[in-house]
């Protein structure tokens, strides 16, 4: 007897019809939900010396906010995205010899996870960074916008898998 194939999964903003639909979350119970993102910002050294004495202030307090705001309005930039309450946003920026690494976290108690919060914080600080610093080189780039982790919710928790030979993450 041929064992059944597992049904595929499939993508939870749509309905029957096909049409695009905000999932509903209403007969969920909260619980503690957190996610980890990450960004990076490419640029040359050149650029990186001048950031403590960029004009417009510090791009990198600038861009800590700015991510921590973007968390904050992150179901106003995605539409599907419901609006939930954050009980702690960080966005953490550090300068490495070819760019600025920049860590977010976002945490919940609510009815759905918080990824897209993470993720939008890491990509908006990553994009305060690029437009205070674009006077002085327009070809930083950003990169690795990834979500590193996430616990809490029906899913269970999710870790990106670093590989040991690049030490890049890679997905599990």
């Amino acid at each position: 007897m041929a064992k059944a194939k597992n049904k595929p999964k499939k993508l939870s903003h749509y309905d029957e019809a096909g049409q695009a639909s905000m999932v509903d979350v209403s007969g969920k119970q909260p619980s503690v939900r957190e996610a980890e993102a990450t960004a990076f910002v490419a640029m040359s050294r050149d650029v990186l010396r001048a950031l403590p004495r960029n004009p417009k202030g510090d791009p990198l307090e600038v861009a800590r906010i700015a991510g921590i705001q973007a968390a904050k309005r992150t179901s106003d930039l995605i539409p599907m995205c419901h609006p939930i309450p954050l009980s702690k946003v960080e966005v953490e920026i550090n300068v490495k010899k070819d760019g600025v690494a920049i860590r977010t976290l976002a945490r919940t108690t609510a009815v759905t996870g918080v990824e897209m919060e993470a993720m939008v914080a890491a990509s908006v600080a990553a994009l305060t960074v690029y437009d205070m610093c674009k006077a002085l080189d327009k070809g930083i780039m950003i990169r690795e916008v990834v979500l590193l982790r996430k616990s809490g919710g029906k899913s269970g928790d999710y870790q990106r898998v670093k590989t040991k030979a690049t030490g890049k993450s890679t997905r599990p």
